[in-house]
């Protein structure tokens, strides 16, 4: 019997190129899940690091529905918050980011895929922390007086956009590379 190489195998097979692709979307939210507490060198600013979670949903969603930037928001939002265990949650942020980033249709402004996922990832990281200071000014409890929460926002908020913006593209095209691969895009 004649083997096949198993490259040309998978492609043949619409439920091998399914579970392929489930493999690989899994996986990578995985790795993300697995740098997101890790601080290595130039992963960290002013004590902050890149939020991998968003970077992932912006990646996901540049090129699908908002239906599917916010399911992707909602899942990793669940998965974030039961990893921290934070009062305010991160699922608004980012249902917020994926719904946001789906409307953007970059194609129209900007055609570097460089540039324009840096710069997106650069303003939706601003609208999560934004979105989460928000909800902690909603619980406001005393603990913190509501100076300090919009203070400390401003410095959250830049560090994660920054680092966000320059590790995103890290995530972006071989994730971007290997959906146009396996077709699955609109």
């Amino acid at each position: 019997m004649k083997s096949e190489p198993l490259s040309t195998a998978w492609q043949e097979s619409p439920l091998s190129r399914l579970l392929l692709n489930c493999a690989v979307t899994v996986g990578s939210v995985l790795l993300c899940l697995l740098i997101l507490p890790t601080r290595l060198p130039g992963m960290e600013l002013a004590g902050i690091g890149p939020n991998w979670l968003l970077i992932w949903v912006v990646a996901w969603s540049v090129k699908r529905s908002m239906f599917q930037g916010a399911l992707a928001g909602l899942v990793l939002g669940l998965i974030q918050d039961g990893m921290t265990s934070s009062t305010p949650t991160h699922i608004f942020s980012l249902m917020i980011v994926g719904v946001l980033t789906a409307r953007l249709r970059k194609e129209r402004y900007v055609q570097e895929d460089f540039i324009s996922i840096a710069l997106i990832a650069f303003g939706m990281a601003v609208v999560a922390e934004t979105v989460m200071a928000i909800q902690y000014t909603i619980q406001f409890q005393g603990d913190r007086t509501l100076v300090e929460i919009w203070k400390y926002h401003q410095l959250i908020a830049l560090s994660s956009a920054i680092l966000s913006s320059l590790w995103a593209p890290v995530i972006y095209f071989p994730l971007n590379r290997w959906w146009q691969r396996m077709g699955l895009l609109e």
